[in-house]
C-alpha cells in the first residue's frame, strides 16, 4: 500500500524535512508514505480565505491518484487512538486501494476536498502547526504499522 500525504505548503524548515523523513523511511516497501507538496495559495492583505482554498483545492484534487483511498485531516473528524489508527490501518491494506491524506493550508480545505474524501480524520482538538502535522502523522503512522507487526516500538 502507498500513502499519499498531499500537503499544502512548501519550504519547510530543515527540522520538519528531517523529522518527517526520519519516519517515513522507517516504514516498510509494503507500506510507503510519500509526501506531495501543493503550492500555498498567494495571500494579500485583504482577506479572502474562501477564494484561497478553493485556488488550492485545484491542485489537492489534482494531485489525488484515481482510485485512491481519500482521508482528509479536518478538526470536524473522527479523532482515532494510536491502537485506533492501527485498525485504521489494517482496514486500508484489507480494501486493496492506495491511501491519499489531504492536509489544508493555513485556512484549512475547501468543501470541494471534503467531499471528495471517503473518511475525515482528527489529529487532534489543539490547532497543530501545519509543519508539526506532517511529522505527527509520519510518526504514527509508523507506530501504528508497527503494532501490526508485533514489533516492541510502541508501548502501550
Amino acid at each position: 500500500m502507498k500513502i499519499n500525504l498531499v500537503a499544502v505548503g512548501n519550504k519547510m524548515p530543515d527540522w520538519v524535512t528531517q523529522g518527517f523523513e526520519e519516519y517515513s523511511r522507517r516504514l516498510p516497501r509494503e507500506c510507503t508514505l510519500q509526501l506531495q507538496e501543493i503550492t500555498p495559495a498567494k495571500r494579500g492583505k485583504t482577506a479572502q480565505a474562501e477564494q484561497w482554498k478553493k485556488d488550492e483545492a485545484v491542485r489537492i484534487l489534482s494531485a489525488i491518484p484515481d482510485n485512491h483511498y481519500v482521508i482528509a485531516l479536518e478538526v470536524d473528524g473522527k479523532s482515532w487512538s494510536t491502537q485506533s489508527l492501527s485498525q485504521q490501518m489494517q482496514s486500508w491494506l484489507s480494501d486493496g486501494r492506495d491511501v491519499t491524506l489531504l492536509v489544508g493550508g493555513p485556512d484549512g480545505l475547501d468543501s470541494s476536498c471534503l467531499q471528495r474524501a471517503d473518511q475525515k480524520w482528527s489529529l487532534s482538538p489543539l490547532t497543530l502547526p501545519h509543519p508539526l502535522v506532517r511529522i505527527v502523522l509520519a510518526e504514527q503512522l509508523y507506530r501504528a504499522w508497527t503494532i501490526l507487526q508485533n514489533h516492541p516500538y510502541h508501548r502501550a
